[in-house]
């Protein structure tokens, strides 16, 4: 048996920056309905099986995986589906084998008494749970692990016809270790006493009623994918309530298999979530999850929320693909603080001359950390607005050496000039012409000391 677990999860997840940035903007799924994918190989062909040629031949090493949908316990799923937003899909390396005389596409069609004929019980089919056809006088069985089967077996060896020989011992008797339990000792099949009903398929017949698809007998097929399949019923649990895991799928072939599920589940409050295989158009809508693990193989690659590659479609960690490490900043360049390292823009990390956030300006721009002179009124500047110059007049006398600097609205320094010691009156022209309309901010300072004014350029 072999167990594929979600191995991604928010407590997996490193405290960064982004991380917390999408969490707080978009919210995180804490829902914990569906807990898993479990495939198990149920049985391993061998070349007794193969000599029967009643309703085509399994080829020797065939394997018969079973797919369960591991749930909370208390959860139902009541929908295996796929839509146009997210598509289902089942394939493998090789064509599925399905028996041409008593093959079903629904399990539920079964009839238990044909499970002991040739090789019918190996045929691939699709189920939500139910493995036979429910009667009134008879057992509805229902699909568990072989492990976790409480009544033996019904099927293979002294249950089997033998096939087309037939065989003295019956057939599907091969106890391959790789396959688990033998299905003679279990069959991975059992009784519950709640049957659920509301039975509905839809996208695998054609006009005619016939299915033509991998699951059918009309042909044979290595893949079948469908925006418009849907199986569903009114809600059914796992046949052990504890662990809660009902059967949705039984595949036979000599090759390797993959798919991409979407299910519908209801937990026990009532509530309906969607879980699919991957992110579609729909993908930030409430009650749509994406869960890796619904694919297999499961994607790998970058789950380091640090780096820009990073994406939660993953399911397994590839630490090669980690390539660019993330650096949050202010990106605009109009910014006194702009980072042209930043590859993550946060704009509220930006600062300009009276606009930082609430924050220190004079150590988020260290080159803005200026102090006010003693006089604020230390010059005037005329024209204001200004059109070709602006006439600086000093009042008084600061008696250092005096520069003047002009930034723009966002804190950019535009024009910068040494003009030595002044006098009281002095008078300077500032030629301006060549600056865009708009606000600036002139600035004369002294050491470490400056005054400021305001003024507009048309």
């Amino acid at each position: 048996m072999i167990y594929f677990q979600n191995i991604f999860s928010a407590s997996g997840k490193k405290n960064s920056l982004l991380f917390l940035f999408f969490f707080f903007l978009f919210g995180f799924s804490l829902q914990a309905q569906l807990e898993n994918v479990i495939i198990e190989t149920y049985y391993i062909s061998d070349a007794n099986d193969a000599s029967d040629t009643t309703g085509s031949v399994v080829p020797v090493h065939s394997t018969t995986y079973r797919i369960y949908i591991d749930m909370e316990p208390g959860c139902k799923l009541r929908k295996v589906y796929g839509n146009n937003n997210h598509e289902f899909s089942i394939s493998g390396d090789s064509v599925f084998y399905n028996h041409t005389l008593e093959g079903q596409t629904f399990a539920r069609n079964f009839n238990v008494a044909r499970l002991g004929e040739s090789t019918v019980a190996l045929d691939s089919w699709l189920t939500l749970g139910q493995t036979s056809l429910s009667k009134p006088t008879g057992k509805t069985y229902f699909g568990t692990l072989k492990s976790l089967d409480r009544n033996g077996s019904i099927i293979g060896g002294s249950h089997n016809d033998g096939g087309s020989k037939p065989a003295e011992d019956g057939l599907l008797i091969n106890n391959d270790a790789a396959a688990g339990i033998a299905l003679t000792l279990s069959d991975g099949m059992d009784t519950m006493a709640v049957i659920p009903n509301g039975y509905y398929e839809n996208g695998v017949a054609d006009q005619f009623g016939n299915d033509s698809t991998i699951f059918g007998s009309l042909k044979k097929g290595s893949i079948f994918s469908s925006k418009q399949f849907a199986m569903q019923n009114s809600g059914v649990m796992g046949v052990n309530r504890d662990s809660n895991q009902v059967l949705i799928a039984q595949l036979t072939t000599k090759g390797k298999i993959s798919f991409a599920l979407n299910v519908e589940i209801e937990d026990k409050n009532g509530s309906v979530f969607s879980y699919v295989a991957k992110n579609g158009a729909d993908s930030l809508a409430e009650g749509i999850i994406q869960k890796p693990f619904l694919n297999f193989p499961i994607p790998c690659g970058c789950t380091d929320p640090d780096y820009y590659e990073f994406s939660d479609a993953y399911g397994c960690s590839d630490s090669t693909a980690c390539q660019t490490k993330l650096v949050a900043g202010c990106t605009d360049s109009m910014a006194c603080n702009f980072d042209s390292k930043a590859n993550i823009s946060i704009s509220s990390f930006c600062c300009y001359p009276g606009s930082c956030s609430a924050r220190d300006i004079s150590t988020v721009c260290p080159k803005l950390e200026l102090k006010e002179l003693n006089s604020p009124e230390l010059f005037d500047l005329f024209p204001n607005p200004a059109e070709d110059q602006l006439t600086v007049k000093t009042f008084s006398s600061t008696g250092k050496e005096i520069k003047f600097s002009i930034y723009n609205a966002y804190g950019q320094l535009i024009l910068e000039k040494n003009i030595g010691m002044i006098q009281t009156g002095s008078i300077q022209q500032i030629d301006v012409s060549a600056l865009p309309g708009g606000l600036y901010l002139f600035c004369m300072s002294a050491d470490k000391n400056y005054s400021t004014i305001k003024f507009i350029k048309n």
